[in-house]
């Protein structure tokens, strides 16, 4: 098993492999051969996460009140966000898990994997402090906060169609990417919603979540004519 490897796909190279073996270590591998586990790297890892998060979406989207900053951070730190980091750079291959864990590399629990990427954070910061932890939470995530801060506040248009279309029974609602367009930095996505196999509306957004809602948005107003 080739820390390198790992240590290259985020970024960062330990000083101190140790601290790295210890993030990557699940309680049942540690049981097994009566060692620490990663659960307290786990539990630094998971408040500094919070703390660099809040910190970014409060310095970056000063625009947003409040409870839209906690709606931001929220949807961002949580298990999925994590999982696809954890996905990202392969953690699966590099963690050490008991025979009660032992399965193949994309069937490690998604929980097993999100906790790895806490103790990972919290591994970084011991190693070298604030600021490299700080760059490897804001590498991985601020993708997914720039698109939570971007659709925070908008009304659930797809929702809202949903209970329409479904006032008088089950329906089958469909939403589809139909086409994209721009640069990887700036595409602009098209989106169709359809019901019971027909067209409603189409809608455009920055990201395809965007483009969906102001599909059930145009679909909503195209009832209303």
């Amino acid at each position: 098993m080739e820390f390198s490897d790992l240590e290259k796909s985020i970024g960062y190279i330990f000083k101190n492999k140790t601290l790295l073996k210890k993030a990557l270590t699940h309680t049942s591998y540690a049981y097994e051969k009566e060692i620490e586990s990663n659960e307290k790297l786990e539990f630094l890892g998971d408040s500094i996460l919070e703390f660099i998060s809040s910190k970014y979406i409060y310095s970056k989207y000063s625009n947003l009140k409040e409870g839209e900053m906690t709606k931001v951070r929220a949807a961002v730190v949580c298990e999925e966000s994590l999982y696809k980091i954890a996905c990202r750079h392969n953690f699966s291959d590099f963690l050490y898990l008991g025979r009660s864990q032992k399965y193949s590399k994309n069937s490690v629990r998604p929980a097993i994997l999100a906790d790895s990427v806490e103790a990972v954070i919290a591994a970084i910061y011991f190693d070298s402090g604030l600021d490299c932890a700080e760059k490897f939470i804001i590498d991985n995530l601020k993708d997914e906060i720039e698109v939570a801060s971007t659709n925070v506040g908008m009304k659930d248009y797809k929702t809202v169609l949903q209970e329409k279309l479904q006032i008088h029974g089950s329906v089958l609602i469909k939403y589809n990417i139909i086409g994209e367009k721009g640069p990887d930095h700036d595409k602009i996505f098209v989106a169709e919603v359809l019901c019971d196999g027909k067209k409603l509306a189409e809608g455009i957004g920055k990201n395809k979540k965007m483009a969906e809602m102001e599909a059930a948005k145009r679909a909503l107003e195209n009832m209303k004519k």
